[in-house]
């Protein structure tokens, strides 16, 4: 598992604490040591990023390459780039098996 420490730009996380507890995010800026702006690009738009706790967030060892290429180039992310962020780790990780059946 990756350092709480060290969260990146652009690095997918879980949630683990709040309303959206168990859904995956990408870090789209950090504000200091403890916290870091999420945004999913569905529910949490990148306008609207949410303030979290780092503490309250479990690091995936997954950094989207699109995401901190475009917040470079234009300090802006795309929701779409977001989203699609989101689904190709969820795709591909063992998520699923980790959540709650229905």
């Amino acid at each position: 598992m990756v350092d709480q420490g060290s969260l990146q730009i652009g690095q997918l996380v879980k949630i683990l604490k709040g309303r959206d507890a168990g859904q995956a995010a990408v870090v789209v800026s950090i504000a200091d040591s403890r916290f870091v702006y999420i945004a999913d690009g569905d529910k949490r738009k990148f306008d609207q990023a949410k303030k979290k706790n780092i503490l309250h967030l479990e690091p995936q060892p997954v950094i989207s390459s699109e995401v901190v290429n475009s917040l470079n180039e234009s300090g802006r992310v795309t929701n779409g780039k977001l989203r699609f962020a989101v689904n190709r780790f969820l795709e591909s990780a063992q998520f699923h098996a980790e959540e709650k059946g229905d």
